[in-house]
């Protein structure tokens, strides 16, 4: 694993490849794809984009406020997240 510092943010890289990224817009985690379409569409995740008028990162849910939930939860994340990769 390696953390690296991008613009405003830092991600976390596994094997050379981002899986989860922090940002002023939230925490980011690259997830399997069924999960990452449930938490978007329940409406506890939403699509990851680097720019408002980017396209979307596929495979990644962005949590806006990752701090007003359980931090067991973010735990379950990273680990997934650097499963996926």
């Amino acid at each position: 694993m390696q953390a690296k510092h991008f613009f405003s943010g830092a991600a976390l890289y596994v094997n050379g490849e981002i899986c989860a990224s922090w940002s002023p817009g939230g925490l980011a985690f690259k997830l399997p794809e069924k999960e990452v379409e449930s938490l978007i569409g329940s409406g506890r995740a939403i699509p990851l984009k680097y720019f408002p008028k980017g396209h979307i990162k596929k495979g990644y849910a962005l949590f806006e406020n990752p701090d007003e939930s359980e931090p067991s939860r973010w735990k379950r994340y990273f680990v997934a997240a650097a499963r996926q990769v």
